[in-house]
């Protein structure tokens, strides 16, 4: 039996949203969580910007009570600078718990040898791990890749000495960062990961559906599964998931009505959140495309929603649509079989 969660939770079989840059943020993190993420992590967040109090950053660090169980993710290669960051996210903003970034591919994060380049220095993991947990009370788990490269790819080993540092969850992405997200990911090395392990193992990666999500934790027993992109446009995967694990019927996905009013709720609340509402609802883009993708006509009603500058500007879009034959005919029709599709082009990544 692997050892418990850290944190209180609801289930034995926790739901995550990854933390995923510029798509993590707190207005989406709330709309998960209502529909049944169990656990939300914040978007990566660099340990020096934190340590260094920037506006920005620190910005980023906001969450509201309704997002708890909550983890702020950090990064880079300083033990030192790790160690204060976590010190300044543990007193100021006080989550759950503190999350390590040692997955991210991004070629400006690793060439500092952040993210996924840590990987190539299991002695800095290891340090990093230390570091982080002497500065803080709160639980710290960490995010990890397969390795670096094929050459280098263990993700027990990793694992194991992430454990042995003082991890107390562990998520792998089984892929190296020369995939990046290319090929599949390997599930069978997240089911060797938590046989070897004692803390709980949480599987992340290829998840677009909520049958998918089922089918790792069945072939890989891992304690709990994250999903990314998989929640793009469809934050009531989590929900349909959770159905499934229960041994229930799946909930249909919400009619093209009922999205769209989702959608519109999500986009007020980032209209709030942000300081800039003209940057908001440009920043916003991204989220509607994933919302309307696979619909009748949905090239067009993407290309109109690309050009938005404002929320009122959305609304009015849906509104045309739903006036519309083709929307009126499917303004109250099941999309399941669509909503599935949503995630398949994303232009957004885990980290």
């Amino acid at each position: 039996m692997p050892r418990p969660f850290p944190f209180p939770l609801r289930t034995d079989t926790p739901l995550y949203l990854a933390p995923m840059a510029g798509v993590s943020e707190s207005p989406f993190r709330r709309i998960c969580r209502r529909f049944g993420a169990d656990v939300v992590v914040t978007e990566f967040l660099s340990a020096e910007a934190i340590r260094r109090e920037n506006e920005a950053t620190l910005a980023k660090l906001r969450f509201g009570e309704d997002e708890r169980p909550i983890g702020v993710q950090i990064f880079g290669a300083d033990a030192t600078a790790m160690g204060d960051a976590a010190r300044l996210v543990s007193d100021v903003f006080q989550p759950e718990f503190i999350d390590i970034n040692f997955g991210c591919p991004v070629k400006k994060v690793v060439k500092r040898n952040g993210g996924s380049g840590c990987l190539k220095d299991l002695g800095l993991v290891e340090s990093v791990i230390r570091a982080v947990s002497a500065g803080t009370t709160l639980p710290v788990t960490v995010k990890i890749r397969s390795g670096w490269s094929e050459d280098m790819r263990n993700p027990v080993e990793i694992a194991l000495r992430c454990q042995d540092a003082g991890a107390t969850v562990l998520t792998l992405h089984p892929r190296t960062r020369a995939q990046m997200y290319s090929g599949a990911a390997r599930w069978d090395e997240i089911a060797a990961v938590a046989s070897a392990l004692e803390i709980p193992v949480l599987g992340n990666g290829d998840i677009k559906t909520p049958e998918d999500a089922v089918a790792m934790r069945r072939q890989t027993g891992c304690a709990g599964v994250m999903i990314a992109r998989g929640s793009f446009g469809q934050p009531w995967i989590f929900d349909q998931t959770r159905d499934l694990l229960e041994g229930r019927e799946k909930r249909a996905a919400p009619p093209v009505r009922e999205r769209f009013a989702i959608a519109l709720e999500h986009a007020h609340m980032a209209d709030e959140f942000e300081l800039d509402p003209r940057g908001a609802a440009v920043e916003f883009r991204k989220h509607l495309g994933w919302y309307v993708k696979g619909l009748p006509g949905s090239a067009d009603l993407r290309k109109k929603l690309y050009a938005v500058h404002s929320v009122s500007e959305v609304e009015a879009i849906f509104d045309d649509y739903l006036s519309q034959p083709y929307g009126a005919r499917h303004g109250e029709d099941d999309v399941a079989d669509t909503a599935n599709d949503v995630a398949d082009n994303a232009i957004a990544s885990a980290a």
